[in-house]
This record gives structure tokens, C-alpha cells and sequence, in this order.
């Protein structure tokens, strides 16, 4: 399974968990535009840590949290290399 399916697979899995619909998971996506909230994005960003290993949200000495999609499997993307 590739990063971006892994992302978007828990997006999904998290949504349908905290019953939400998730709205669109495409890459031009704006994050406040899958129907998900914080929660769900600080439940998808503890799993996916421990799944891939990685939380590029900490590792970072000036975080910025993605605005879309792509930008948030891209940050993971660049944690991992």
C-alpha cells in the first residue's frame, strides 16, 4: 500500500470510527474540506505514527500544519526520507 493510500485510508477509517462522512480525499482537498475535525486529524496523526513510524508534525522546529490533502501526505512523504 502506497503512503498517500495509507493516509487516506485512515482518513477514512477515522471518519467512519467518529461518525463523520468523509467529504472528498482527493490531493487538492482543503483539510476543512473532508468533513473531518481536530480530533479525528490528532486520532489520524497518532495512528499513523505508529504505523509509519514517523510524526512530521513534531519533528519539525517550525511546524506548520498542512492546509490540503497532498500537503498533509506530503509532510509524511518527507518525514520518511
Amino acid at each position: 500500500m502506497s503512503l498517500r493510500a495509507s493516509v487516506v485510508a485512515q482518513f477514512a477509517e477515522v471518519a467512519e470510527q467518529q461518525g463523520r462522512t468523509l467529504k472528498r480525499s482527493d490531493d487538492d482537498a482543503p483539510l476543512t474540506e473532508t468533513g473531518l475535525d481536530s480530533l479525528c486529524f490528532a486520532i489520524i496523526v497518532a495512528r499513523l505514527e505508529d504505523q509509519l513510524g514517523v510524526d512530521p508534525f513534531s519533528q519539525s522546529e517550525d511546524p506548520q500544519f498542512p492546509l490540503t490533502v497532498g500537503e498533509f501526505v506530503a509532510a509524511y512523504e518527507r518525514a520518511r526520507s
